[in-house]
């Protein structure tokens, strides 16, 4: 399993959910194509799951 996991918003917030906009928001993504860095963990694997079809998700060895 990778250390860290890139994390590209792909798809807008606009017209989504309270939840969905929040969860996008703890993972740090705030603008549209922007990408972070974050440990793999079970906590950001949830939040991934939760928002899966507005994301894109790579593994990173670092």
């Amino acid at each position: 399993m990778a250390n860290k996991l890139a994390i590209t918003l792909k798809r807008s917030m606009i017209g989504r959910s309270e939840t969905q906009r929040v969860t996008l928001r703890t993972l740090g993504l705030k603008k549209r194509e922007q990408t972070v860095v974050q440990e793999d963990t079970p906590a950001i694997r949830g939040m991934i799951n939760k928002v899966h079809h507005l994301i894109e998700v790579k593994e990173v060895q670092e």
